[in-house]
């Protein structure tokens, strides 16, 4: 007779043991793409308007600090996201495009390099769109040459729409071999860890150092919102109370002329 129990023995739950994972990404590291991230776009979404010009100076502001930060990191974190890695997934490229021409490629090497030129040119072309958009914020220009200011500009919109296009096309890259190699390769950006045995590729997981940063950028944007100028002033406020200045003066100095009369 069989006498086992139909029954759970005790402390046996019936649930299925979870999945092993081990850390892959650092807190810090997941908190300055995220801040850059959501930085861009508000900066993007806000560019062509004069009310919300105030807000676009400041999130480029922040996107120049943590471009900064994220090089000095690739410098002190862990080696999963130093320079070095970077720069050694660049240089398969090439190889990795020989190896799919020759149909004997690599889906996570071919991934990793072409990725890694992606973050790579994204990081270079924000800097130089946060450095021309302070440029123009700054009349040195417009004094030396209107032309000048009008070149600035427009290499700030082209910065700004190649950074567009090169975030759209990480996306695109990042979506397309989740769905290819049906892994969610975004998940570790948000966890930090991915599913898998072995132990851990970052020992440290930096939470503290990632709080100080999330602090930091939040204290900032919250003393821009204390400075003088309100969120919604722009240059065409500007002008519009240069223009009512000058009217007044001119109204002042025909009282004037009334008044010799």
């Amino acid at each position: 007779m069989n006498t086992a129990s139909a029954f759970p023995s005790e402390g046996d739950t019936g649930s299925p043991a979870p999945a092993p994972q081990r850390r892959v990404i650092d807190a810090p590291t997941r908190a300055l793409h995220w801040l850059l991230a959501l930085s861009f776009s508000g900066a993007y979404l806000s560019a062509e308007s004069e009310r919300w010009h105030l807000l676009h100076i400041t999130l480029g502001y922040t996107a120049l600090g943590l471009v900064l930060a994220r090089l000095l990191w690739a410098l002190l974190g862990p080696r999963r996201v130093q320079a070095s890695v970077w720069w050694g997934k660049v240089r398969t490229l090439p190889a990795q495009l020989q190896a799919w021409r020759q149909g004997r490629g690599s889906v996570p090497a071919g991934f990793q390099a072409l990725n890694a030129v992606l973050v790579l040119g994204l990081l270079a072309t924000l800097m130089l769109a946060t450095l021309s958009g302070m440029g123009l914020e700054l009349e040195w220009w417009s004094a030396r040459a209107e032309w000048l200011d009008e070149a600035m500009e427009e290499g700030h919109e082209l910065m700004g729409n190649l950074v567009l296009a090169l975030a759209l096309a990480h996306i695109g890259l990042v979506l397309g071999v989740s769905l290819l190699r049906r892994q969610n390769l975004a998940g570790p950006m948000l966890s930090g860890k991915a599913p898998g045995r072995g132990p851990d590729l970052v020992q440290r997981n930096g939470g503290l150092l990632a709080t100080l940063i999330v602090a930091a950028v939040l204290g900032f944007w919250a003393w821009q919102w204390q400075q003088d100028a309100p969120w919604g002033a722009g240059p065409d406020r500007d002008r519009a109370s240069s223009s009512q200045g000058h009217a007044e003066a001119k109204a002042g100095s025909h009282d004037d002329d009334d008044d010799d009369d």
